[in-house]
């Protein structure tokens, strides 16, 4: 019986110490969860509170980028999400919209649209000048092809004329606006206005100066024009240039404002100012080639006119001299008739 009391007081004592136990145990396990969950807390209020800073720093070195990878969610004790700070995009896009404006049609148009309106007025001056002088070239060439076919069918039908009336009766199938037949009625008119002349040397001289002031009066007639190509040639390059010079300031002006020295922002510009010059070579360039054939085909033709006024004063010389012939004819045979009675 006794023995049976031993056993169960050591068997109460034994449980009594598995429950001290299990409560420690358990206090333990408390206060491990108490101090696993400050320590959560904690780190996530440090992380979120290092989250902020790092981001700022971010958008302050690079001010380009818009978009950011999402940090990841903290959460907190209790399960629920805690709040993360974001970056917005105002800032960066209102950066971006104060930005250059790079235009991305590079064409000829497309950049004439972008250009100053310095520049467009200067390449619309070049344009016309060109039009000019194209139009000039198509005008004044087909006038001057047309009046030395004229003189060289007027100087053919003169060639084998033997007088003046011959040649005022050829003339007659000439056009009223012939400069042949001009100076056929001024070679006869000097010699209605010198009948009574015996000085066949002066009538002949001033025959001569006549015919010569018609030829330089043909020769500026035909030259109309030609001065125009002389300005357009001599000036377009310098207009030209001074679109460009016009353009290259308004593109360092603009990276001035800017404050980037990114070729792709400053060439744009560079290349606006440029077409100025392309635009005025090509209204120069025609302009001179042109001047230079107008030329020479002037010359040529006043050559013609000039061959035209030597025909006439041959035969308006050869008229005075079979005239003169004529008249002294009867007074030497009256002359030979007194000294033989």
């Amino acid at each position: 019986m006794q023995t049976c009391r031993i056993k169960m007081n050591k068997a109460v004592s034994f449980s009594t110490d598995v429950k001290q136990m299990m409560s420690t145990r358990k206090s333990g396990t408390a206060k491990i969860g108490t101090v696993m969950t400050s320590l959560v807390l904690i780190a996530g209020l440090s992380g979120s509170a290092w989250a902020a800073p790092s981001s700022n720093a971010a958008n302050a070195v690079t001010p380009a980028q818009t978009t950011s990878a999402p940090a990841p969610a903290a959460t907190s004790t209790d399960g629920s999400a805690a709040p993360v700070l974001q970056s917005t995009t105002g800032a960066a896009s209102a950066q971006d919209s104060q930005g250059p404006i790079i235009p991305k049609d590079l064409s000829v148009l497309g950049m004439y649209q972008h250009a100053d309106i310095v520049v467009k007025i200067v390449m619309i001056g070049l344009l016309l000048a060109s039009v000019v002088t194209w139009t000039l070239l198509f005008s004044k060439g087909a006038e001057i092809l047309s009046a030395r076919r004229r003189l060289r069918r007027e100087l053919a039908a003169l060639l084998p004329v033997r007088s003046l009336k011959e040649a005022l009766d050829q003339a007659e199938s000439f056009s009223a606006n012939s400069t042949s037949s001009q100076m056929l009625r001024d070679a006869e008119n000097e010699l209605e206005l010198s009948a009574g002349s015996t000085d066949n040397n002066g009538i002949k001289e001033r025959t001569g100066f006549r015919l010569e002031r018609r030829v330089s009066a043909a020769g500026r007639h035909m030259g109309r024009g030609n001065g125009i190509l002389a300005t357009i040639g001599a000036i377009s390059p310098f207009v030209g240039l001074f679109g460009t010079v016009w353009g290259i300031m308004n593109s360092f002006i603009g990276i001035a404002q800017t404050q980037t020295t990114n070729l792709a922002v400053v060439a744009p510009g560079i290349a606006e100012a440029l077409l100025a010059t392309a635009v005025g070579l090509v209204a120069a360039i025609p302009a001179v080639v042109i001047y230079n054939i107008f030329a020479r085909t002037i010359a040529s033709y006043r050559h013609q006119v000039g061959d035209v006024a030597a025909q006439i004063l041959l035969l308006q010389g050869r008229d005075l001299d079979l005239a003169t012939r004529v008249e002294e004819a009867p007074r030497a045979q009256a002359g030979h008739k007194l000294r033989v009675g």
